[in-house]
């Protein structure tokens, strides 16, 4: 999975260029679709710095092996990032989480 595919994934699911982020909470990893998307005039970021972001939330998943597990979870959830509530995907790292929670 690259940036790109990443992108199109969360545009065939909402239609937006939705923004992520990994976030750490109370030793869990989670992949957090945000509220606020690309094609809005307020998204703090310019295209190319937000497929950068992609493609290093890409590499994080492939590398951690939870690519089909986002996948899977981005198509077949109810929820949509709405203002001020975000998506969160909690990742099932197995064993190997212990390697990314320092």
């Amino acid at each position: 999975m690259t940036g790109i595919d990443l992108r199109v994934l969360l545009l065939k699911k909402w239609g937006c260029s939705y923004d992520i982020q990994l976030r750490r909470i109370q030793g869990k990893i989670f992949v957090q679709v945000m509220w606020k998307y690309l094609e809005q005039a307020s998204f703090p970021l310019s295209e190319a710095e937000y497929l950068a972001r992609l493609d290093t939330v890409a590499s994080y998943l492939h590398a951690w092996g939870a690519v089909p597990q986002v996948e899977e979870y981005i198509q077949q959830t109810r929820s949509h990032p709405r203002l001020g509530k975000a998506v969160s995907i909690p990742l099932d790292l197995g064993e190997r989480a212990s390697e990314w929670l320092i």
